[in-house]
């Protein structure tokens, strides 16, 4: 019985320790969750600091713990647009804050619209006579259109700043697919639905490229006339019109180039920036580190303000991302999951509700099923408004039929008006490498689709039809929607794309504006005083572990950010990681996609090649593989 006894204390002994060491563990996790919150005690007079490290986006999108914690690495950080623009506006009226700090060393970029509505609030901090300062390695397009709207633009004398404009090269994988004998068969609706021709051309069509030329031509105006406003002084035309005379003419230093052109107004590293900003708002007296400066971050500042409660609610949905079937997202627009929100929020007592926008489209079925949870709540007789930010086109124009107004900015990318499905087959390559097929068919359709031995006529017919069916859906929607005829609708249709402006022209949208004027909207129909109401934000959410997550993981990939800093090698080598991921978006479109699609793919935003796929038909990189040895 003693050597059971000991086991036994032992085994208790062994019980204790566990015991001990999650609840330790737990105390650990649960310090370091609240530590890493922002937390509203940390605002102090100095500086706003934004570190904006990562994307501007409409919706963050939500950090999965686990596979964060398997990879080592946490996604890339997003900043709501929204977020910013309120930090700005409250730091103009703030008197703790003395100044704005921007630092954009491991910015990455955000849509058009976003950057010039963040900014507007920048300009509005500088009326208010608080100095915005802004600081990085290098500049682009979307730093440039952030950074002419500040007092001092800083830039690193080792780095640069270049302007390059709208544009580029697509991927077409036509000739290939012949060449491996894969035959891409294309199903479309609309002269100008370009989503498809990656896959059957080597080129593009007269269509599409009379499309991409009035729409970059559009944007590309739009954001000369940004910066050009916001800063008179920068000499754009030296700057995009001879590029090599304008670096020579600076003996080839690239940052002493960008001073010259006034892109920037002083060089100097983050010491002597840091140094100009602590005169302005004062020194940091936590910490002796060269450059600090007394500041406080932007989440301390955001957990500072609250969360805005007075009056009635204005329901706010937000449709961000490529729109899929099912629950995806936040950052992808499940439909599912947006209708379910909608349909909860229909028993909330909303006097309005606002559908904000910021999709390229994506599955035409869940693009309707968020368009009927809309149509719900304008059958409740409340007050139903669109809010247009970057894009809304295809799909995220198919949910705004439900609406009694839309509105969008001068660079908004929306229309669209068009449907399409590619489904590959493989009879040409079953043929090469030796796999034939043999059977009976009892009607036209027996054993279709097939892939191996391709589409009989008929169920092209079939898929061709389907295809023409939701267009001619989507043309009255539209139709009844904005009070122009079907062939009104059809003739702007057609997949054809538009900016803001010219789709405000042909009746697209009804006037210019952002979601707070789409709001103050909303209320006026409401009857809502101004004051009487404050949006909500449905299915909105912060994560617990999001904060503790990046805390963790994020540290080093910020230092590599660092590391590549802001020269054209720079640009080169994220290009290339662009490629693949371009690469990969282009397989799981081709693969992976399951029904009919009004989707942009012609439209810039922010991909999520994931979320968009259904179960691959077959193992598209071992074929490639396989063709390729033979």
């Amino acid at each position: 019985m003693s050597f059971v006894g000991k086991v036994w204390k032992v085994l208790v002994g062994v019980k204790d320790g566990l015991v001990l060491l999650l609840m330790l563990l737990f105390f650990i996790a649960l310090f370091g969750i609240l530590s890493s919150r922002p937390s509203a005690g940390q605002v102090r007079d100095g500086a706003l600091l934004i570190d904006l490290s990562g994307f501007v986006v409409e919706e963050k999108s939500a950090i999965d713990p686990i596979a964060a914690l398997l990879s080592g690495s946490a996604p890339v950080e997003e900043f709501r647009a929204r977020d910013l623009v309120r930090a700005l506006d409250a730091a103009a009226t703030d008197d703790r804050i003395k100044a704005v700090v921007i630092d954009m060393t491991t910015f990455i970029g955000g849509g058009q619209v976003h950057l010039t509505e963040i900014g507007e609030a920048m300009d509005r901090v500088r009326a208010a006579k608080k100095p915005v300062l802004t600081f990085a390695l290098g500049y682009g397009d979307d730093h440039m259109l952030l950074a002419a709207h500040a007092n001092e633009v800083w830039l690193d004398p080792q780095g640069a700043a270049l302007v390059r404009g709208p544009g580029g090269n697509f991927l077409f994988f036509g000739d290939l697919l012949r060449k491996i004998g894969v035959n891409a068969r294309v199903y479309r609706a609309g002269e100008y639905k370009s989503a498809t021709e990656p896959y059957s051309r080597n080129s593009l069509s007269d269509e599409a490229r009379q499309d991409f030329t009035a729409l970059y031509g559009a944007l590309w105006e739009e954001w000369q006339a940004n910066v050009r406003k916001a800063r008179p002084k920068a000499d754009l035309a030296q700057v995009t019109g001879n590029t090599a005379a304008w670096i020579d003419a600076a003996g080839g230093d690239l940052a002493k180039a960008a001073q010259a052109a006034g892109l920037v107004d002083k060089l100097g590293d983050r010491v002597a920036f840091g140094a100009r900003v602590a005169a302005i708002a004062g020194k940091d007296r936590f910490s002796d580190k060269p450059g600090a400066f007394a500041a406080s971050d932007l989440g301390a500042f955001l957990a500072d303000l609250g969360a805005e409660r007075s009056g009635k609610a204005i329901g706010v949905v937000t449709i961000a991302g490529e729109i899929v079937d099912g629950e995806a997202g936040p950052g992808v627009a499940g439909g599912t999951r947006i209708a379910d929100l909608l349909d909860e929020a229909l028993d909330d007592d909303l006097a309005a509700l606002v559908v904000r926008v910021d999709s390229p489209g994506g599955s035409a079925i869940a693009s309707e099923e968020i368009r009927r949870a809309i149509q719900r709540h304008h059958d409740r007789k409340i007050p139903v408004v669109v809010s247009f930010a970057n894009v809304a086109a295809s799909g995220g124009y198919w949910v705004a039929t439900a609406s009694d107004r839309i509105f969008a900015q001068p660079e908004t990318i929306t229309g669209s008006i068009g449907v399409f499905a590619v489904i590959p087959t493989f009879e040409q390559a079953a043929q090469k490498i030796g796999v034939s097929t043999d059977g009976h068919r009892t009607t036209p359709l027996s054993g279709q689709p097939d892939i191996i031995s391709g589409f009989s006529p008929e169920m092209d017919a079939v898929l061709q039809a389907g295809v023409a069916s939701s267009y001619r859906d989507f043309v009255t929607r539209v139709s009844k929607s904005r009070g122009l005829t079907t062939e009104r609708v059809d003739a702007i249709g057609q997949g054809r794309v538009w900016d803001g402006g010219a789709a405000r022209q042909v009746g697209l949208i009804d006037q210019f504006g952002g979601l707070e004027d789409a709001l103050a909207w909303a209320a006026e129909q409401a009857k809502l005083e101004k004051g009487k109401w404050h949006p909500v934000f449905l299915g909105e959410k912060e994560a617990n572990f999001d904060p503790l997550i990046r805390r963790l993981l994020t540290s080093e990939a910020r230092s590599h950010a660092v590391a590549q800093g802001g020269d054209p090698f720079a640009l080169v080598a994220r290009q290339q990681g662009q490629l693949a991921a371009r690469l990969t978006l282009h397989t799981e479109r081709m693969m992976g996609t399951s029904g009919v699609q009004a989707l942009c793919l012609e439209c810039p935003a922010h991909a999520q090649p994931s979320a968009a796929g259904g179960a691959k038909l077959m193992g598209w990189a071992d074929l490639v593989r396989l063709l390729a040895a033979d």
